[in-house]
């Protein structure tokens, strides 16, 4: 009995100490706003940014960042005018991009969207809750019509996930990308969820045969982008694969090819999640 004690007491200490540490985490976290056309706006905190349509119709979000943000994801929403969101639509189905939809559509009613695999994804985790998961999923894509505004849901294939949307904005001329884009930085493909470099390439060069020159860019990381960044991504990409293909071709093998490293040129796309030897392992 005083062993079984003992392990409710040390399990306890530990889930105490990992909540203290995500709400460390996350205590410093400021949600930023910015107004870029229209009824658009971008949230920036952490985790993937966040599209905001807020207007007349009421609020829609695209993605909702980490589960211990969404009082202050809320706060800034009131900020625009409503901190209660009509609608949630997930980009894909990871955790900085969806942990706040229980949250959302708990406490605030909202109808959370998203790719049919998304859903499926989302519920195979036994820590999602139910009330996290998409209630209206598509196979190809949705077009929603809000705030005076059209809103062009759809769904690119075997990228960053197999389950990845994309929204455009047609009338104030706005992408969000979800994690179709890292701006400036070496992408996260999820190879174990779908996910290939190929489609991610290809998916990429649609995007920027969709857009203009005069298109904003929300990326799923990063900072505001246009047409010029995210063909400088694409750039960067389809060149370190090359290098990396032309050094397997050499015959060398995966560890070799991380211990040489990329060119010079590349380094600065280099980050704490997906470093260097990150992306050469992908790329490989």
């Amino acid at each position: 009995m005083k062993q079984l004690v003992k392990c409710c007491f040390a399990l306890t200490a530990a889930f105490a100490a990992t909540q203290l540490y995500a709400d460390d985490r996350f205590a410093s976290v400021e949600i930023q706003s910015a107004h870029l056309a229209g009824s658009v706006h971008m949230l920036t905190g952490a985790g993937g940014n966040i599209g905001v349509s807020a207007g007349e119709d009421g609020v829609l979000i695209i993605d909702d960042q980490f589960a211990p943000l969404a009082p202050k994801i809320s706060a800034a929403l009131g900020e625009l005018g409503n901190n209660t969101p009509s609608y949630v639509i997930n980009t894909h189905f990871h955790g900085d991009h969806t942990g706040s939809n229980a949250f959302f559509h708990d406490n605030k009613g909202a109808t959370i969207f998203a790719h049919d695999n998304v859903r499926v994804r989302l519920a195979s985790d036994s820590s999602v809750a139910t009330s996290a998961l998409p209630v209206v999923t598509y196979e190809q894509g949705v077009k929603i019509h809000f705030n005076g505004e059209t809103l062009h849901v759809f769904h690119l294939p075997a990228s960053h996930t197999d389950g990845d949307s994309v929204v455009w904005f047609e009338q104030p001329n706005v992408l969000h990308t979800g994690d179709l884009f890292f701006n400036g930085l070496f992408p996260y493909i999820d190879l174990g969820a779908g996910g290939t470099v190929a489609g991610y390439i290809r998916s990429v060069e649609v995007l920027l045969d969709r857009i203009d020159e005069d298109t904003k860019i929300i990326p799923g990381h990063g900072p505001l982008a246009t047409k010029q960044d995210y063909q400088a991504f694409l750039a960067m990409m389809k060149a370190t694969l090359a290098f990396v293909n032309a050094q397997k071709a050499k015959g060398m093998s995966v560890d070799e090819v991380v211990e040489a490293g990329l060119p010079d040129e590349w380094q600065s796309w280099n980050w704490n999640f997906i470093t260097e030897e990150k992306w050469i392992r992908t790329l490989y």
